[in-house]
């Protein structure tokens, strides 16, 4: 009999262990999944107005940046930092960076696009030279890798400078730079001055007007009227950001999986 009962014994011990080791791989299986499906990847936008999120008053003025996230899932948070009038220099010495580099996760991405406002060397609290700027790229590249996220360089998008029907570049040799830094460091590169300029040049000098901020007389943000080549309109802000988007297929990054 007490052989019997301890057989029993062992078999109710056994099947009370498997039983805890089987509650346990279910708990860590769900909180596995739990905490894969909590994990959400943060794309940051570093930048100067054309990607800048705008206020209300400057409707219809529309950053690039404002209408990226609608091309994502929920799992990427697409956290525009872009500001107007910022340059490589500016965006850094206002501390505007530092916030950013602080809370950098690994696997997020920063998108870096500057050189609309690096080219007004005139101004020396914005403007920089090309071997200075070519440092401030390479400089957040750097800082970007050493928290394990990701950098991405974009060239400046082109302005709507048309002569005599022919669009004319007016970044110099800022994207140049910006490509040379991405060849140099391995860094992925979203060549937007390339792909403003084709979808500019494919609408023509007229048409390419409705992807800019143009505004009519009486408009309550802009009573005389505005003609502006440089910043976009909603349109345009959408169709920019889709050319983001394609970029970002073309180049495989991880984020693909994560769009729409």
């Amino acid at each position: 009999m007490e052989r019997t009962h301890g057989i029993h014994s062992q078999i109710n011990y056994n099947m009370k262990t498997n039983f805890f080791k089987l509650f346990a791989a279910i708990t860590l299986v769900i909180l596995c999944s739990f905490t894969l499906i909590q994990k959400k990847t943060k794309l940051y936008i570093i930048g100067d107005s054309t990607a800048a999120n705008k206020e209300e008053k400057a409707y219809p003025e529309t950053g690039w940046g404002m209408a990226l996230q609608s091309f994502f899932k929920p799992d990427v948070t697409v956290d525009n930092r872009a500001l107007n009038g910022r340059s490589t220099k500016s965006f850094r010495a206002e501390k505007r960076w530092d916030p950013i580099l602080a809370q950098l996760a690994p696997g997020d991405y920063v998108f870096i696009e500057f050189g609309h406002n690096d080219e007004k060397v005139d101004k020396p609290n914005i403007g920089v030279s090309l071997s200075d700027f070519k440092l401030n790229l390479i400089n957040y590249v750097k800082e970007t890798r050493s928290k394990k996220a990701f950098p991405v360089l974009l060239t400046p998008i082109s302005r709507r400078s048309f002569k005599n029907g022919i669009l004319i570049d007016s970044h110099g040799d800022y994207p140049r730079i910006t490509r040379q830094v991405a060849d140099s460091l391995d860094v992925p590169l979203i060549d937007m001055l390339a792909k403003t300029e084709s979808l500019l040049t494919r609408l023509g000098d007229e048409p390419s007007i409705k992807l800019f901020n143009y505004v009519d007389s009486g408009n309550v943000n802009y009573p005389n009227g505005k003609k502006d080549d440089t910043h976009l309109s909603p349109a345009g802000a959408k169709q920019v950001a889709g050319l983001v988007v394609k970029g970002i297929k073309e180049l495989k990054l991880s984020l693909v999986k994560s769009l729409k």
